[in-house]
Order: structure tokens, then sequence, then C-alpha cells
């Protein structure tokens, strides 16, 4: 038992209330609240952000950090208040080396910036967007600048927020593996382009209809609406005040089904495992998913290897035909199951299938390479842009609502975060892996029964928090560390079954 860590207590609970008022306004912004009312309301984001850096940035949590850092203090911690103590340890030397100042000044620019790209979105109007980016870009530059180590790479910085321990060096060789391998495969695929049709999934589907059938699959993997609600937004995205609050979104589109069906899996798996955190540490700096990959491997194990397979929809597709009868009765399992899965290069990243995807990652994380490291100015961003996507993918945004202005992570200056898309889908890959070997996987799933997979992951991954790091996570579960092997793997047998590829 240490006193120490007793005294870092109340610190910690006055810094969640900062954060849990902070998330509601974020959520509220981003759901329900009126297009008038940021204005005010960033000023109270400001002050709000002001005051939990203080509570967190100061002599007295500075010197308790330090006493329990000593080994004698270390052994009397359990492991949990470990975590805490290092993960907050490396919180306080981030924000300790932004002047208060200028750190209230971009949370006030962030909760501005939020609505300001959406319509931009919505108006398809770059221009009045791209002054609000200009001056995030700037922050974050130099907010890395003022926290990098001597010979740490600008974007390391930011790349570390998200994915500690991933750096350009182990990137750069990632995204390289994945182009060698998944190039000659989008190509012969291409090739055979009319050989799996999807036109029946953008017929006319009521979006009541589209409602009431994703509420019901978020229960059926796991979601728990007595702990969290689901609400609308432009991007569907999963926040939590804390374990027993967890909130997602979802988009609708009338000549979209599978956008809805596969989004509401995609978030109910990030909600799972913000829902799985222990008791003893939600609300603590490692209630939380250790990181965006682990967070976005949940994500997209239930998304992709989970919800896209034809083991899942084996009970559940009589009922999506009853929910849309007009639409789907003449539409058989089968052909349903290959449209769901069927490969094409496309526009948008959040629509994009498992093979063509990465290609859209790894256009955003050159494009964020050359902003934070080199001198491309904002105005010049939507051509490069545009280029890239035509290199890649060999498709051209007719417009920048389509182009760049599709997601709003810039928005909230979370540069340095879409690497973690494509590292979780390559540790969903390798986690699916291991539940095959240590479980019946695929009759669990044709019974219906998604119960064991949810316990053991909770078991082996969410009720840690964030006490475990990506790597350590992935070692004592599968026995090895981080393998992109079983991703290539994955892709390179699905599609060419699919396609029937030689």
């Amino acid at each position: 038992m240490s006193k120490r860590f007793d005294q870092l207590k109340p610190y910690l609970d006055k810094a969640h209330a900062y954060n849990l008022a902070l998330t509601m306004i974020s959520w509220d912004n981003s759901t329900i609240a009126p297009p008038q009312a940021i204005e005010l309301t960033s000023k109270a984001v400001g002050l709000l952000s002001g005051e939990h850096y203080h509570t967190l940035i100061n002599e007295d949590v500075k010197n308790l950090l330090e006493a329990l850092s000593d080994p004698q203090e270390q052994a009397s911690l359990t492991f949990s208040e470990k975590g805490i103590v290092k993960n907050l340890t490396k919180e306080f030397r981030l924000l300790a080396a932004i002047p208060p100042e200028e750190f209230q000044a971009y949370q006030t620019l962030l909760a501005k910036a939020y609505p300001v790209w959406e319509k931009a979105k919505a108006e398809n109007d770059y221009a009045s967007y791209a002054p609000v980016l200009e001056q995030i870009i700037h922050f974050r530059k130099k907010f890395a600048a003022y926290q990098q180590k001597e010979g740490q790479k600008l974007y390391d910085v930011l790349l570390d927020e998200f994915e500690e321990g991933f750096t350009v060096e182990i990137l750069d060789p990632f995204f390289a593996k994945l182009r060698e391998a998944l190039v000659p495969l989008v190509q012969q695929i291409r090739e055979k382009e009319d050989f799996i049709s999807d036109d029946f999934l953008h017929q006319s589907f009521e979006i009541p209809v589209q409602k009431e059938f994703c509420h019901f699959l978020a229960e059926y993997i796991g979601f728990d609406f007595n702990r969290g609600i689901m609400g609308e937004s432009e991007h569907p995205f999963t926040t939590e005040l804390h374990n027993h609050d967890v909130r997602i979104t979802n988009h609708y589109s009338e000549n979209s089904l599978d956008g809805a069906i596969f989004s509401v899996i995609h978030e109910g798996g990030h909600a799972l495992y913000e829902m799985g955190i222990d008791d003893e540490i939600t609300g603590t700096p490692i209630g939380h998913g250790t990181s965006m990959g682990m967070h976005e491997s949940q994500s997209r194990l239930y998304e992709n290897n989970i919800g896209r397979s034809p083991e899942f929809w084996e009970p559940l597709y009589g009922k999506l035909q009853e929910a849309f009868p007009a639409q789907l009765a003449s539409v058989t399992f089968d052909q349903f199951c290959r449209a769901i899965n069927h490969a094409k290069p496309s526009l948008i990243r959040t629509e994009a299938d498992e093979l063509t995807y990465p290609f859209h990652v790894m256009i955003r994380y050159e494009i964020e390479k050359l902003i934070i490291e080199g001198s491309v100015d904002t105005a010049s961003l939507p051509a490069l842009w545009n280029q890239k996507y035509q290199e890649y993918l060999g498709v051209l945004p007719p417009t920048d609502t389509e182009g760049i202005l599709q997601d709003m992570h810039w928005a909230g200056g979370d540069f340095g975060y879409f690497p973690s898309y494509v590292l979780g889908s390559a540790i969903a890959a390798q986690i699916f892996h291991h539940l095959e070997t240590v479980m019946p996987v695929k009759q669990y799933l044709k019974e219906g029964n998604m119960t064991p997979i949810r316990e053991y992951l909770n078991a082996q991954v969410h009720r840690f928090g964030g006490a475990k790091n990506t790597q350590e996570i992935l070692q004592d579960m599968t026995g090895e560390s981080f393998n992109p092997d079983y991703y290539i793997s994955y892709l390179t047998r699905k599609y060419s079954d699919l396609y029937q590829l030689s």
C-alpha cells in the first residue's frame, strides 16, 4: 500500500471530472449541438482544458510522480497503479513541455474546428476550412518540437501519441511490404471487376428500418445499452466517459445498406473494448484502450474478420431479409456474402473494402509526413491528395468533399493517427489467427454465440486498459510480438479464393 499513490488520487479524480465534461461537450458538438452554439461553447472548452492541464501539470504532481518512480515505492504498487504512474509520467512530460496559454488556445481552436470542417465538407468548400487547418498544423508542429527528444523525428513524436514504439523507421518498411504484396492482387482483381456484383446493396433502404436493424446488431455482438447509447454523426465514432457510459454514433445513407451495418459493427468493437475496462482503472489515466492500433484491432476484428465472414451471417441473413424483403428476397446468401467482401478501388476510406483500405491510409501517412517534416502549404493539399489517389488507387476525387475533406481527424489535430488503422487491421488478423487456435470460432459464429469470443478478448485485451502496451498484450496472448505476415496471408488467401485467382 503506497501513501504517496493515495496522495495522487485526488488529482486523478479531478482530472477525470474535467475530462468527462470535455468529452460530454465534444459528443454534443458532434451530434446534437445547434450550429450557433460553438462560439460560446468553445470558450468553455478552452477554460476547462486549462483547468485540466493545471490539475495534472503542477509541482505537487511532479514531486509525487518522481517519488513514485523510486524502486522501493514501485514495489509497493499494484500492477494497475504502476501502469497509472507510468502513463501519467509520460503525459506529464508531454504536457509540461507546452506553455499553458498555448495549450488552452489550441483546445479552443479545436472546439471551433469540427463544425468548420463539417460545414466545409457539406458545401465542398475547402477554402473555408484551410485557414483553420493551417492553424492546427502550426500548433501541432510547434508542440511536437517542444516535446521532441534529441535525434527524434518530428513526425515520430506525433506517432508515439497514438501507437507507442511504432516509428517511421518501422512503418515505412511495413507499408512497403504491404504494397509489394497487395498491388499485384489488386491488379488481378481489377481484371475481374465484374466477377462480383454489389448493386443490390445500393437500392433504396428505409433509414428507420436500417436504424432498427443496426440497434439489433449492436446488441447482438454485445453492446450493452444499459451502459451505452447510439447517436448519429457525419462521421461514425466511439467515445467514453467511463466503462459505464460508452457512446457510439452511426451514419445512415438510404442507398448504402452495408455502410451503416459495418459502421455499427466497427464502432461496436471499439465500444466493447471500453465497456470491458476493469472497474478498478476506469476513469484513471489507463482507463481506456492502450493504443489506437490495439483499439482499431478490436473494431476491425469485429467488422472484418468476424463481421464479413459467412459464418457470422449464417444466423443473421434471414433477419436482414425480413427487414428488407422487397430489396433482398431474391438475393441468395452466397450472393450477399460475396457482395459485402467485393474489392474495388474507391474514393472514401470508411467505405473501402479490406483489400484496398490500406492504400487509403498510406496516402494519408505520406501526406502527413510531408506536412510535418516538410513544408507543404495547406493550399496545395487538395491537389496532392488527388494526385496520390490517382497514383495508388487509379481514382480521381471529383470534389474535395469526396477527397481531402472526407475525414474529421485533422480537424481534431489527430496527425499521426491514421497509421493505426492499418496496424489495427494487421493486429486483428494476428489475433483472429490466434483465436482459431484456442476456440472453435467459426462454429460459435454459426451458432450465433458471440459470448465466448467477447469474454476471451475481455480477459486477454480489454480489462487491462492502458496498463499493458500493444506489444505486451500480443506477446502475452499469442506468444509473439506484432507480426504483419498474418495480415498479408489473410488478405491474399481471402481474395484469391473470393475471385478464384490462380
